[in-house]
């Protein structure tokens, strides 16, 4: 290939008052750095959470053996990228030292940070900087957003357990041990914020996606266009493929816009009408609690995926739900996930949990498969990212911490060994985060929480 670069890696499609990011290219130089060393993808770090433990004989692989071929219920979806991902068994938890009474709490809480709130100022945020953050302060400046933060709906629970502060229920991100960073539920709002960038001739922000019904894309498709004529046909077909992507993720959002606004007007007493456009901006996007939670969580995976192929951001995070707070009627029963954890080993119960858990893992699956299937340099955008799925804690039965479940997608650029099932790690969370951080390639002057090592078995120089 050609080292003459043709396009800057920060191009954007733009049309009036929309700048739509790219992916990336080969036109953008990346094959040859004209010293006859190729030039890496960047590593994107990913985390996606599920409150209150899993089933874990139906979670945990028979053997280092078995893995690839014959993986438990839980995990089934993932059997097709399996090769692409990395389970370790033996991770231990932050205690809960003087908060035994606040298993929620902590939960979601620990999760990223590693570390126990402070016990004097129990009512105010004081913790700890998270593993997402951290990197994104180190990958950040490379990036238009340094981080990404998503949720699925707001967090509902205020139970206050050992007087904590309640944003410990619904926060994983903290941008300091005093500063917790609130995650986004709209996926219109998402959409907004990865496409509203600076314009580059003028600095000034652009009004980004027009609700409803108007189509970034149809603001940008002449520049599109012209861009096509420019590029190789491997890259045409990148661009395609992005293009039909952002479409999907855009139809899909005005859809479920559209049917939250019809339910509003249904229980004003006002019937729809489909045969004319209103003026009005759309309703805020909440999630019934009986229609599709896979939809919503969908849409919000495709985001990320986008927000990492563009290289908008290097960092996500994605809070599936938070603690107590979500059913799954989608899978013929309205039982909210932490009561039925509460199982004490009754079939039915414990048959729901476990099918929760198949669920969330899912969503995990869909994301990482999409990853798998887009190009990128000379493997894939899976290639180049490293995504965490786990829960805070072991077994929301006991509310237990001593064995979380984790699962690793990506090979983080070549750091990390994938295609395995280690059954017998011996570290913690804190060793975890902060393995994979260096895996990242994210500068560390200290370890993440209780983190007291890097865990060398999970390194591809391990």
């Amino acid at each position: 290939m050609s080292t003459n670069s043709t396009i800057g890696r920060r191009s954007y499609l733009k049309g009036a008052g929309a700048a739509l990011a790219l992916p990336l290219l080969d036109a953008m130089g990346w094959a040859d750095s004209g010293s006859g060393k190729a030039l890496k993808p960047p590593v994107r770090l990913g985390f996606m959470y599920m409150p209150h433990g899993v089933i874990m004989d139906q979670f945990w692989p028979a053997d280092a053996h078995s893995f690839l071929t014959s993986p438990p219920p839980a995990i089934k979806s993932l059997q097709p990228v399996l090769d692409q991902c990395l389970m370790m068994k033996g991770i231990s938890g932050v205690s809960n030292g003087p908060y035994k009474g606040a298993p929620h709490a902590l939960e979601l809480s620990t999760w990223l940070t590693a570390a126990l709130p402070d016990p004097d100022r129990r009512d105010e945020i004081a913790i700890s900087i998270s593993a997402d953050q951290i990197a994104a302060n180190a990958l950040g400046a490379f990036t238009t957003l340094p981080s990404l933060e998503l949720a699925t709906m707001p967090q509902t629970w205020k139970e206050n357990q050992a007087g904590l502060n309640e944003a410990y229920y619904s926060h994983c991100s903290f941008r300091s041990p005093t500063q917790a960073v609130p995650a986004e539920i709209n996926p219109r709002n998402v959409l907004n914020r990865l496409f509203n960038t600076k314009d580059q001739d003028s600095g000034q922000v652009s009004s980004g996606i027009s609700p409803l019904d108007r189509s970034m894309l149809d603001l940008v498709l002449g520049g599109a266009r012209d861009l096509r004529r420019t590029l190789s046909p491997n890259d045409q077909q990148k661009l395609d493929e992005y293009l039909d992507s952002v479409r999907s993720v855009e139809r899909r959002i005005a859809a479920i816009e559209l049917r939250q606004k019809e339910a509003a007007l249904e229980k004003a007493g006002i019937r729809p009408s489909r045969s004319h456009k209103s003026d009005s901006p759309p309703i805020e996007v909440k999630i019934p609690e009986g229609d599709k939670r896979s939809e919503y969580m969908q849409v919000m995976c495709d985001l990320n995926v986008l927000a990492f192929q563009t290289d908008t951001t290097r960092v996500c995070t994605y809070i599936g739900s938070t603690p107590n707070g979500a059913s799954y009627p989608e899978l013929g029963f309205s039982d909210k996930h932490h009561s039925t954890t509460h199982h004490n080993n009754q079939p039915e119960k414990v048959r729901k949990v476990a099918a929760i858990t198949e669920f969330n893992i899912e969503q995990f699956s869909y994301m990482v498969k999409e990853m798998h299937r887009l190009r990128e340099g000379d493997g894939t955008l899976l290639d180049n990212c490293i995504m965490m799925w786990g829960s805070g804690l072991e077994d929301g039965n006991k509310h237990t911490r001593e064995n979380l479940p984790f699962i690793l997608a990506g090979r983080g650029g070549g750091s990390l060994n994938t295609g395995r099932f280690l059954p017998d790690v011996q570290g913690n969370q804190g060793d975890l985060l902060t393995t994979l951080l260096a895996c990242a390639g994210v500068p560390l002057d200290r370890p993440v929480g209780i983190a007291t090592k890097q865990i060398a078995e999970l390194s591809a120089k391990g």
